[in-house]
């Protein structure tokens, strides 16, 4: 049997942002999932990845960014993000019952849970849904600095022909991370993993990444839950 979702609200420094909490019994971990810029929670990408890992035993709570939630286009600045992650985590740890809580992202959503870690929320590890490395065309922009203090779990899932990732660029940046980082490339996928001349519905892109994220949480199940830095 699926998953129930229960809808919550949550309040950010006095702003109420939505979210979907599901459970399913005894989880090994609960994930904790954010959208990209262009996208909010009930985006189909996200629904299929989510109802799939409850499948798979892990609880997740996807939510919105404020921007998202007021309608507005522009993604909010990291403080806002930040703010909104930190509030977000707060809320799951409240419907834990004592298992890890990760922090997964779409793009914006995973670069800005990695800015929080580095600044300190506690998390068990990340899960990255095509890291936004770069701005298309531009490699030399690169978005990495926080990541070189991170020790916790993490988790690159990244399109082989996603442009805001140059192969290279993104292997080194890994390679540079240590142990600690993840990379797993998905032969073909776009920046929304989509690989041309295969027809799938977004729910089924997003339920095809599940099975790997569950298999990372479950190998690192028995690890505490870190801060980002040292």
């Amino acid at each position: 049997m699926p998953a129930a979702e229960l809808p919550l609200s949550i309040d950010v420094g006095g702003s109420i942002v939505s979210g979907v909490y599901a459970r399913p019994a005894s989880p090994v971990a609960t994930l904790v999932v954010a959208h990209g810029a262009g996208a909010g929670m009930e985006h189909p990408f996200l629904r299929g990845f989510t109802a799939a890992l409850n499948d798979d035993g892990v609880a997740t709570l996807r939510f919105n960014f404020p921007y998202r939630e007021a309608g507005r286009k522009f993604p909010d600045r990291p403080p806002a993000a930040i703010a909104a992650w930190r509030a977000v985590m707060e809320a799951a740890a409240a419907r834990s019952e004592g298992e890890p809580l990760w922090a997964a992202g779409k793009s914006f959503g995973g670069r800005m849970a990695s800015m929080a870690v580095a600044e300190g929320m506690p998390a068990a590890g990340l899960v990255y849904l095509g890291y936004p490395l770069h701005p298309p065309g531009k490699p030399e922009k690169l978005r990495d600095e926080h990541l070189y203090g991170l020790t916790l779990p993490m988790l690159f899932l990244q399109g082989s022909r996603d442009t805001f990732a140059t192969p290279e660029l993104l292997e080194s940046v890994v390679a540079r991370i240590g142990p600690a980082a993840t990379l797993q490339w998905c032969e073909g996928g776009d920046h929304s993993f989509a690989v041309a001349g295969t027809k799938r519905a977004p729910e089924e892109v997003g339920a095809a990444l599940a099975p790997a994220v569950a298999e990372f949480i479950r190998r690192h199940s028995g690890r505490r839950a870190a801060k980002g830095t040292p």
